[in-house]
C-alpha cells in the first residue's frame, strides 16, 4: 500500500514539474513578445510627424558651392521661321557669361522653348570668352567697336565713377569685371549689336605690357 502511495505521488510531482516548465516557458514567450512589441512601438512613435512645440531634430545640409560664373539674360525674342505649311515658332535667347575677373562671352540660341533656348545661350557664350585687360579698376585706353549699324565708345573713367552705360553693354562690362568706365551707345539700338560692339571693343584693347613689348622699350620709359 505505501509502495502504490510513493508511485502515485511521485507521478504528481513529476506531472506538477511539466506544468510548472510549460507556465515558466509561456511566462519567457509572453515577456518577449512584450519586448518586441514595446520596440516595434518605440520605433513607429519615432516615424510618425512630430506635433507643433516639439523640438525638430537639426538635419545638416550641405550647401551647394556657388559657381564663378555668372549669367545674365539681355533679350529673349519670339521669332518665326517660314517653312512648308505654315510658320515655325520659336524663341531666341542673347545671353553674357562672365566670371567678374576679366573673361566673359555673349551665345545666341534659338529653341522651341525659353528655357532652352537660355541653357543653349549659355552653352555658347561659354564656347565663345574672351579676355579683357583691366588696368585698376578701368580699361588701359579709348577704344570704339562696331557691329553691323551699331557702334560703342568705351573710354577709361577714374576710381568712383560706376559703370555708365546701359542695356546690353552694361551687361557686358559688369560681367566683364570692370568697375569703372564711360560708354556712348551709336547707331543701332539693337541688344545684340550693342554686345558684339562692346565685345569688339574689349578685344581690341592692349596693355600696357603688350605695347611695351611690342615697341622694345621697359614699362617705365614707356609711361614716361
Amino acid at each position: 500500500m505505501e509502495e502504490k502511495e510513493t508511485v502515485q505521488n511521485e507521478a504528481v510531482e513529476e506531472v506538477v514539474s511539466e506544468v510548472t516548465e510549460e507556465v515558466a516557458a509561456a511566462d519567457d514567450a509572453q515577456a518577449a513578445v512584450e519586448e518586441k512589441a514595446a520596440e516595434v512601438q518605440e520605433e513607429v512613435q519615432q516615424l510618425k510627424p512630430q506635433r507643433r512645440g516639439q523640438r525638430r531634430r537639426k538635419i545638416e545640409t550641405v550647401e551647394p558651392v556657388e559657381s564663378e560664373w555668372k549669367e545674365q539674360v539681355v533679350q529673349i525674342r519670339r521669332v518665326t521661321k517660314v517653312v512648308k505649311g505654315g510658320k515655325k515658332l520659336s524663341f531666341r535667347a542673347i545671353v553674357i557669361v562672365g566670371n567678374k575677373k576679366g573673361q566673359v562671352g555673349m551665345g545666341v540660341a534659338k529653341a522651341a522653348e525659353v528655357i532652352i533656348a537660355i541653357q543653349k545661350a549659355v552653352a555658347d557664350a561659354r564656347k565663345n570668352l574672351i579676355t579683357v585687360p583691366i588696368f585698376k579698376t578701368t580699361i588701359p585706353h579709348m577704344v570704339t567697336g562696331r557691329s553691323g549699324a551699331g557702334s560703342v565708345v568705351l573710354k577709361p573713367a577714374s576710381q568712383g565713377t560706376g559703370v555708365i552705360a546701359g542695356g546690353a553693354v552694361r551687361a557686358v562690362l559688369e560681367l566683364s569685371g570692370i568697375e569703372n568706365i564711360l560708354s556712348k551707345s551709336l547707331g543701332s539700338k539693337s541688344p545684340l549689336n550693342a554686345a558684339n560692339a562692346t565685345l569688339d571693343a574689349l578685344k581690341s584693347l592692349r596693355s600696357f605690357s603688350d605695347v611695351a613689348r611690342s615697341r622694345g622699350i621697359d614699362m617705365k620709359k614707356m609711361l614716361g
